[in-house]
């Protein structure tokens, strides 16, 4: 189960870039801003995830 964890935060970090990506391109800021919510978003999952770590060893 935590690497399935691991794998959502990656996800949506490469997610949220590409979607920031997209609204820069279309000059979309709402596109950019959900794209850098999303990226923020997978971060802290894998933050999570990491002190979790930390905690089983």
């Amino acid at each position: 189960m935590p690497n399935n964890e691991k794998g959502r935060a990656k996800a949506e970090q490469v997610k949220g870039k590409l979607k920031e990506t997209a609204g820069r391109l279309v000059g979309n800021e709402r596109m950019t801003a959900e794209g850098r919510a999303e990226q923020t978003k997978g971060h802290a999952r894998q933050a999570k995830e990491k002190i979790k770590d930390i905690f089983k060893h």
